[in-house]
């Protein structure tokens, strides 16, 4: 399966998410917030393609790492080929943590018509971190989030009882 990527996977990150991470930099997004931290993600034919075999293997390649984080972009634009790699990461006993300009509500609603797909990558997801970057709500001492409307959502615990449960340990300011 192929999967169009914004750059090279992110080996070491210590930003997205908690521990040391591997970062998937999706390429798409039709949020377009204004003050986006990636506008050259924008575009859904840029970046490169690249088979997610090539992917899976980087990804069993990795050793110190706690998890993968699914960025962009907005990864939900490639549900498909991500949730085979989240899987991979999974097996590997790695956790999977997503930034989405969704919203947990938006990804869960029955009635769209892409909710088979993006259920899919959503039940491998860990971690949600949603919603989109809204400039008048910029917060830089928020951890993992760059605005104040933006969730930290415990996604199993979430799909377990049908709305979103945010992680309290997340949403604290950095010290």
């Amino acid at each position: 399966m192929k999967i169009r990527l914004a750059s090279p996977i992110t080996r070491d990150s210590i930003v997205d998410g908690p521990g040391l991470r591997a970062v998937i930099w999706a390429q798409g997004c039709f949020h377009h917030c204004p003050g986006c931290h990636n506008p050259c993600t924008h575009n859904p034919f840029g970046g490169f393609e690249m088979d997610t075999a090539d992917v899976i293997e980087q990804i069993r390649s990795l050793r110190l790492q706690k998890g993968i984080t699914l960025s962009g972009g907005e990864p939900f634009l490639q549900p498909l080929p991500l949730a085979e790699i989240a899987r991979a990461a999974r097996l590997r006993g790695l956790n999977v943590w997503s930034f989405t300009g969704y919203t947990f509500e938006q990804l869960t609603n029955k009635r769209d018509p892409q909710y088979a797909d993006r259920m899919q990558l959503l039940e491998l997801v860990d971690v949600l971190v949603d919603g989109k970057f809204v400039r008048e709500k910029r917060d830089i001492s928020l951890r993992f989030r760059g605005s104040s409307n933006q969730r930290i959502i415990d996604v199993r615990r979430s799909l377990a009882l049908g709305a979103p449960c945010t992680i309290e340990e997340y949403m604290k300011k950095a010290m």
